[in-house]
């Protein structure tokens, strides 16, 4: 696993042996970032489900100003640690031991207002998915102009709509999918 793009491009990044976490591939996280393009600099970018920390050290290669990784895992906390330590980066950047709804309340009741959410539970939990959208639909903590990108199994797609949020945009590359949610402004 390697960073794909910016600052630290072609650099490796530490994972985990087995299947426990399923990191976002090299091709989707360069889909991502292109898609995103210029929005990632200076943004506030939440990387929920860090797993080994590949989609938000993505973000900070690229420019954004804060990356808060989310993962309640402890391989993957050290992980995420560890790869941005190799890095230099840990200053631009928080570890939140914490499940991805605990950490995202407790991220809203510091006033952190994010511009990019990423989230990726592990595909079979869509509990998970459904939550933390809804959470985040009726949330502080999102800019208003803020996106959502959901990785998910592509035959298992979260709701299209969800409460203050909507999906815009589906991109399918092998068995995942990327799922794009703006906010819906108030009524």
């Amino acid at each position: 696993m390697r960073v794909v793009a910016g600052k630290y491009r072609s650099r490796s990044l530490g994972a985990l042996r087995g299947l426990k976490l399923r990191p976002t591939s090299d091709r989707l996280r360069e889909t991502l970032f292109d898609i995103l393009g210029p929005s990632v600099k200076d943004s506030v970018f939440l990387d929920l489900y860090a797993g080994t920390g590949a989609v938000g050290i993505e973000a900070l290669s690229r420019g954004a100003r804060q990356v808060f990784f989310v993962e309640s895992h402890a391989a993957g906390i050290a992980l995420i640690r560890r790869n941005l330590e190799s890095l230099g980066v840990a200053a631009d950047a928080e570890v939140l031991a914490l499940d991805a709804l605990r950490a995202c309340r407790r991220l809203e009741s510091r006033g952190v207002v994010a511009d990019i959410v990423f989230l990726d539970p592990p595909y079979e939990e869509a509990g998970e998915y459904q939550g933390t959208l809804e959470f985040l639909g009726g949330s502080k903590l999102l800019a208003p102009a803020a996106r959502v990108i959901a990785e998910y199994a592509r035959k298992r797609a979260p709701d299209e709509a969800i409460q203050g949020l909507e999906r815009v945009r589906v991109v399918e590359q092998g068995d995942a999918a990327l799922g794009f949610y703006r906010v819906v402004p108030p009524a």
